[in-house]
């Protein structure tokens, strides 16, 4: 190509000299060196006047470098009179810091954005940005190029019966690359996703916790007592009920109540005692709040208030005549929680057999315990280790004088409900961005610390149907593995899949990612392209490594920019 120059940084040369081959070309002329104090220093070593000059600079494992390079060779360009200077940047650097994190986060990518400006580019060429609305952080045209059609080509002709595949994704973050690769194949698709629980610390969870719970009329709560309390109460209700009230036929297809004062029923309400929740569900409790560690302040919630019928309009000073011919009826509900009514209001229809969800049977879990897919018997789990009330180490004494860790829990410990205070909800909360959606806050590093913390149980969900079926786990960078094996070991130990493929654009595979894929067995091969430079030590590492070609995609882009060609073409499939 007349009047066009091609220079290369020095973050992948190789790729430089493939796309100049393909346009029949050798790359121009510049020296990149670096001074004593580690200063980059760049020459151009040809005129570059009137003409279109073209920068490939990807990133590596020395990113910052190759950074202050780029904007270093720019504003030489720029100052050798050139008529145009297009930044190719195959891995954009920072891509995944395009979001604010918290309140005195940066948001990296602009500010990068905002030093090409500055340097003075006039158009910039990558390949899938971590997300496409970075678009907006450049005052210059960007054509986001897509690798898509590369892996849709290798996937038809190295994968069996690829149209069997499943597409999955390994994060919801990532859906919409999936979505749009099974829409191009006419392929299914699934997503995997991960909930973090509470770690194995749990020894003080009930510390500084308040309990609703009920008591006798002298303040205990022994079992034998609450019993015998409830009885003689029932004994009460029904005798008075017997001298009180003659029996009288009831139409209860019209019924009607009438309404009188709290006041004229006094007699009869007076003397219930409470009773124990396990004991009995005939009579109604007799919530009292008992703070557990000298806490005094009683959280506001509505548990804390009794659902005895004789409550019922007792703020307005009015309750139903016919109260005591009301019988009551255990109940199927929580302790001290009404149940709802039915729903009359004619929108609804009971449930039948033909109204059953089929599709409920694809949605899978499982336990991932670091990093791994475990039984869900494993008695590692932290979901497993028992919390009771004094065993709070320093913090507290025994509840009874012979409690101990070997005894089972009370009844009235095991139905009781715990406050906003206690160490379940002192532990940290997951964080979100200042946007409020999670996916803008949970980046590879964090995912990954949280995957190999091994006092953190995380559950899994896997959501598609996979049994018997290959499956391909895309998303756009391999930076750490252990997010891809648990979705591998997900997909296969839990979904029944044949094979899993995991690929992506870039292959960043930071410190032993590339060892640790190759040494799980479910998955059986690793695709991704050389928009990012992997040194030759890291790919002897496995034969599980396919690394697709990106030259032809990228000089095909610098052609048609050059000539002032569409480039809608290069977002097709191609066969």
């Amino acid at each position: 190509m007349r009047q066009t120059c091609i220079f290369s940084g020095s973050s992948h040369p190789k790729l430089v000299e493939a796309i100049c081959d393909r346009l029949g070309m050798k790359p121009s002329k510049v020296d990149l060196k670096k001074f004593a104090n580690g200063e980059t220093s760049v020459e151009i070593q040809e005129s570059i006047r009137d003409k279109d000059v073209f920068i490939v600079q990807s990133g590596s494992s020395e990113i910052n470098d190759n950074v202050m390079e780029l904007l270093i060779m720019i504003a030489a360009c720029k100052g050798g009179s050139s008529r145009s200077i297009t930044a190719v940047m195959p891995y954009f650097p920072y891509s995944r810091q395009s979001k604010r994190k918290s309140h005195r986060g940066a948001i990296t990518a602009r500010m990068l954005a905002n030093l090409l400006n500055v340097a003075g580019v006039n158009h910039v060429i990558t390949i899938d940005l971590h997300a496409s609305q970075m678009q907006g952080f450049f005052k210059c045209p960007v054509d986001n190029l897509v690798a898509e059609p590369l892996l849709a080509k290798w996937l038809k002709a190295n994968i069996p019966e690829w149209w069997e595949a499943v597409v999955v994704s390994k994060n919801p973050g990532g859906t919409k690359r999936v979505t749009s690769l099974a829409d191009a194949l006419k392929l299914s698709f699934g997503i995997v996703t991960t909930d973090r629980r509470r770690p194995h610390i749990m020894a003080n969870s009930m510390y500084n916790s308040a309990i609703f719970e009920s008591m006798g009329t002298d303040g205990t709560n022994d079992r034998r007592g609450l019993e015998k309390d409830a009885e003689d109460a029932e004994a009460r209700i029904h005798s008075a009920g017997r001298e009180n009230i003659a029996p009288i036929e009831q139409d209860f297809a019209h019924r009607r109540t009438s309404i009188r004062t709290t006041s004229d029923i006094t007699d009869t309400n007076q003397g219930r005692p409470g009773r124990a929740r396990a004991a009995t569900a005939a009579i109604p409790p007799a919530v009292r709040t008992r703070l557990t560690n000298g806490t005094s302040d009683t959280p506001s919630s509505p548990l804390s208030r009794s659902t005895r019928l004789d409550s019922v309009g007792a703020e307005d000073g009015i309750l139903p005549d016919n109260l005591a011919e009301l019988g009551l009826h255990k109940s199927e509900t929580a302790p001290t929680i009404e149940q709802p009514p039915p729903d009359e209001d004619g929108y609804e229809e009971p449930a039948g057999e033909e109204d059953s969800d089929e599709r409920a049977r694809d949605v899978i879990t499982g336990r991932l315990i670091h990093g791994h897919i475990v039984d869900d018997n494993d008695p590692q789990s932290p979901s497993n280790i028992s919390v009771r009330s004094g065993s709070n180490g320093n913090h507290g004494g025994q509840r009874g004088s012979g409690a101990s860790d070997d005894e089972p829990l009370p009844e009235a410990m095991m139905q009781s409900f715990m406050s906003t205070t206690s160490a379940h909800s002192r532990m940290a909360p997951p964080q979100y961005a200042l946007g409020g959606t999670g996916d803008a806050t949970a980046s590879d590093e964090e995912e990954e610390e949280a995957l190999k913390d091994p006092d953190v149980e995380s559950t899994v969900t896997l959501v598609g149907n996979v049994r018997d079926k290959p499956v391909l786990i895309v998303d756009d960078m391999i930076d750490k593995a252990g997010s891809w094996i648990a979705a591998a070991e997900t997909v296969v130990k839990r979904g029944g899949a044949t094979k899993v493929y995991c690929m992506a654009t870039h292959g960043l595979f930071g410190g032993d990612c590339l060892q640790e894929l190759n040494d799980c067995d479910e998955i059986g091969a690793i695709v991704v392209t050389d928009a990012f430079p992997i040194p030759d030590e890291k790919r002897r590492l496995t034969n599980k490594l396919v690394v697709l070609d990106v030259s032809g995609l990228l000089s095909e882009a610098i052609r048609r920019n050059h000539h002032g060609e569409s480039i809608s073409q290069l977002y097709q499939h191609f066969n």
